[in-house]
C-alpha cells in the first residue's frame, strides 16, 4: 500500500510528468533590438517554410523531426491491467516519455486517442507523420495492434517501433543468452515454454527462432500452439506462430507442456498462475522469466523455493529486470539518428546480443543477466551495432 499511496501523490502532486520547454533564448526576445524574434517567427521563418516546401527533407534539418517520436496508444492493453482506456493509459505512456528523455535525449510525446478502430488508428499516425521521425506503437490489443504494425511498415515512411513485439523480445533474448552462459546450456538444445501468444510472445517467439532456438512451445488459454490447430484459421500470426513453433504438435495445458522444459518465459498479462509444481516438472536447473506487470505469473521467492536456478520479472523492485525499457530508448534514438526505416528480426537478434555482451563474465551472476535500465554504454552499443548491421542492408531500410 506504501507503493501505491506513494505513486498517487506523486502524480497529484506533478500534475503531469512531461512539459514542453524552448531551445531557443528568451532573454529580452521581444526587446527591439533583439533580432531573435524575427529569426524564430515571422518573416524570417517564412524563408525556412518555403525551403521545405521544396524539399520535406529539410524538416529533418530544421525542425524537431529528427528527434520527435510518437507514443501511439489506445488504452485497449495496458499493462497487465487490460482495456483501461486512453486516459489511464496517460500516465504510463507519460513515464515512457520520462524515460525516453533520459536515456536517449528524445523529444516522446504520449499521444493516447480516443479510438480503438484499427483503420482509424493507422489513418492517425498516417496524418501525424510530419511531426515526427519515429512511431512507437504501445499497449494496443493483439492481435489488432499486429496488423496495425504490418500496416505501418507498409505505408508510411518512418520507422515503427512496437514495445511488447520488438523491446520485449530483444531484451527476453539478451537474458537468455546470459542465463544460459551460467546454466551451461546451449540455445539450439533447451526446450522453451512461453506463456502467452500476444504480441510480446509473438516477437519472442520471433526473435528465438531468429537466433536459433529449435524446440518452442507457445501456450494460450487454449492450450499449446500447434500447426494444424483449428481454431488458429481466423488468427494469421497464432497460425504463424504454430508454424514456426512445437515441432512435436504437442497438445495440452501449460502444466502438461511445462515439462522436461529449461525455460519459462511469461507474458501472459496474468500473475500468480505458474507454480512450484510446474517449476519442478522442468529439467535441471530451470529458468524462469516472469514478465508479466506488475503482477508476474509468479513472484520470484516463490520460483527460488520451488527450484528455479535464475528468474527474472518485468519489475524494477527485484533483481534481473527484463524490461523493454532497457531496450526501447537506445534503439529508437538509433533509428532517429540512422534514419533506419526497417527494424527486422536479424536486426533485433544482433541487439540483444550486443546488449548482453555488455555483462562481462565475471560479473555474470544469477541475479545479474542484463545490463541496469540507466547502463550508460547501451546506447552507444546499440548505435554501433544498427550501424553496422544496416550497412550491409538494403537501402529500402534508410529513410531518404
Amino acid at each position: 500500500m506504501i507503493l501505491k499511496d506513494d505513486s498517487i501523490n506523486m502524480h497529484r502532486m506533478l500534475k503531469g510528468k512531461i512539459e514542453i520547454q524552448n531551445r531557443v533564448p528568451v532573454e529580452n526576445i521581444f526587446a527591439k533590438e533583439n533580432s531573435l524574434i524575427n529569426l524564430i517567427y515571422t518573416p524570417g521563418v517564412a524563408y525556412v517554410a518555403s525551403e521545405i516546401s521544396k524539399n520535406k527533407e529539410l524538416a529533418y534539418d530544421f525542425t524537431s523531426k529528427w528527434n520527435n517520436v510518437a507514443i501511439v496508444c489506445d488504452g485497449s492493453r495496458v499493462l497487465g491491467l487490460g482495456n483501461i482506456g486512453p486516459d489511464a493509459a496517460l500516465p504510463v505512456m507519460e513515464g515512457k516519455s520520462v524515460l525516453f528523455k533520459i536515456l536517449g535525449g528524445i523529444n516522446a510525446f504520449p499521444l493516447c486517442i480516443a479510438t480503438q478502430d484499427k483503420e482509424e488508428i493507422i489513418n492517425f499516425v498516417k496524418y501525424i507523420q510530419p511531426l515526427f521521425g519515429a512511431i512507437n506503437i504501445e499497449d494496443i490489443e493483439s492481435p489488432k495492434v499486429l496488423e496495425i504494425i504490418e500496416r505501418l511498415k507498409e505505408e508510411i515512411s518512418l520507422p515503427v517501433f512496437h514495445d511488447d513485439q520488438h523491446g520485449t523480445a530483444i531484451i527476453t533474448l539478451s537474458a537468455l543468452i546470459n542465463s544460459l552462459k551460467l546454466m551451461k546450456k546451449q540455445l539450439e538444445k533447451i526446450k522453451v515454454v512461453i506463456l502467452g501468444s500476444g504480441s510480446a510472445g509473438y516477437g519472442i517467439t520471433n526473435i528465438l527462432t531468429s537466433a536459433g532456438c529449435k524446440n518452442i512451445i507457445v501456450v494460450d488459454s487454449n492450450g499449446a500452439l500447434y500447426k494444424g490447430r483449428r481454431d488458429l484459421i481466423n488468427n494469421p500470426f497464432k497460425a504463424e506462430i504454430a508454424s514456426k513453433s512445437n515441432p512435436a504438435k504437442i497438445e495440452g495445458s501449460l502444466d502438461l507442456v511445462m515439462k522436461g522444459s529449461d525455460v519459462f518465459i511469461g507474458v501472459s498479462g496474468k500473475g500468480n498462475i505458474l507454480n512450484d509444481k510446474m517449476i519442478t516438472s522442468m529439467n535441471a536447473d530451470p529458468i524462469i522469466f516472469a514478465l508479466s506487470n506488475p503482477d508476474p505469473e509468479i513472484l520470484p521467492q516463490y520460483a527460488l523455493d520451488a527450484g528455479a536456478k535464475i528468474v527474472a520479472t518485468g519489475r524494477s523492485d527485484f533483481p534481473n529486470q527484463v524490461n523493454n525499457a532497457v531496450v526501447f530508448p537506445s534503439v529508437i534514438r538509433s533509428l532517429l539518428d540512422l534514419r533506419v526505416k526497417v527494424l527486422d528480426d536479424q536486426l533485433c537478434v544482433n541487439v540483444a546480443y550486443a546488449i548482453a555482451d555488455l555483462v562481462e563474465s565475471k560479473h555474470l551472476k544469477y541475479d545479474y543477466i542484463i545490463p541496469q535500465i540507466n547502463d550508460q554504454r547501451i546506447l552507444p552499443v546499440v548505435t554501433q551495432t544498427l550501424k553496422s548491421v544496416i550497412q550491409n542492408t538494403v537501402t529500402t531500410n534508410i529513410i531518404k
